[in-house]
């Protein structure tokens, strides 16, 4: 007699979450503070980023591709600071840089649609997930009595469809960019005086002169679809790593100067 496979079911939940469930009516929800962020924001120099967002972002941050398989698939990043978990956009406590844009990665917390898995790795399917540290039974409702949306939460809702929508995308367009063998390896260096310095790899960009070798067809492809306006938002926002530089100099040099304008006390 044969006997029925057991199926364990895994969520994934997002980098920097804790551990995720599905989300319930009758769950309540210590909601981030107005300007909060996350613990995971404080220790990370580089944030994910959907299609949607590369023209807002491209005002504040360097967009570059990374790559956690050597080329062979691409998602594009912000990048936040010079030095590993260095985030130049956060203060002490924790609050982002309010004149700089805020990525939808940030904004969804503590919320996310994970992908639910079987025990051998497949994608059964997608479930509106919060992460468990947040369910507080005097936190905020998200339904009412009767089981309708709140306001807040349809809001939430919104973003978290929109977002994921974007992170389709997202993979295709570097679908592209990857089949097109458009995107190259690349290097930042600080040069300090005559000598090297601060220096970051493992990051990829579109090649200009790749770009420009295309054949008409392929160019027009990329037009139709969309993606040039994309590709020279990216392409501008390099210039942006002069001025997180200079962030990480003040940065460094801000405790300096809060020592030498402290008067002495009088007795």
């Amino acid at each position: 007699m044969a006997t029925r496979k057991q199926v364990t079911r895994q969520i994934t939940p997002p980098f920097g979450y804790g551990e995720v469930v599905p989300l319930q009516k009758d769950h309540r929800v210590a909601l981030p503070a107005l300007g909060a962020t996350p613990e995971f924001c404080r220790s990370i120099n580089a944030l994910a980023l959907s299609i949607a967002e590369f023209s807002a972002a491209a005002r504040d941050y360097p967009i570059v591709f990374a790559s956690a398989d050597a080329g062979a698939s691409y998602s594009p990043v912000a990048v936040l600071g010079l030095a590993d978990g260095q985030n130049l956009f956060v203060d002490a406590s924790g609050a982002w840089d309010s004149t700089a844009y805020l990525p939808a990665f940030v904004r969804r917390y503590p919320f996310c649609i994970a992908a639910l898995r079987t025990q051998d790795g497949e994608q059964a399917e997608k479930l509106v997930c919060v992460e468990s540290g947040r369910l507080d039974r005097r936190g905020t409702p998200l339904f009412d009595a009767g089981g309708e949306p709140s306001p807040q939460w349809l809001a939430a809702q919104r973003l978290l469809q929109e977002y994921q929508n974007d992170l389709e995308a997202t993979a295709r367009m570097c679908a592209a960019l990857g089949e097109l063998d458009l995107l190259s390896p690349f290097t930042f260096q600080v040069m300090q005086g005559e000598a090297p310095g601060l220096r970051l790899q493992g990051m990829y960009r579109i090649d200009e002169h790749k770009l420009e070798a295309l054949k008409p067809e392929k160019h027009k492809a990329l037009v139709s679809g969309g993606l040039m306006g994309k590709i020279y938002a990216h392409i501008h926002s390099l210039e942006n790593f002069a001025r997180l530089y200079q962030r990480a100099v003040a940065r460094a040099r801000a405790p300096v100067k809060a020592k030498r304008k402290k008067k002495p006390v009088s007795k």
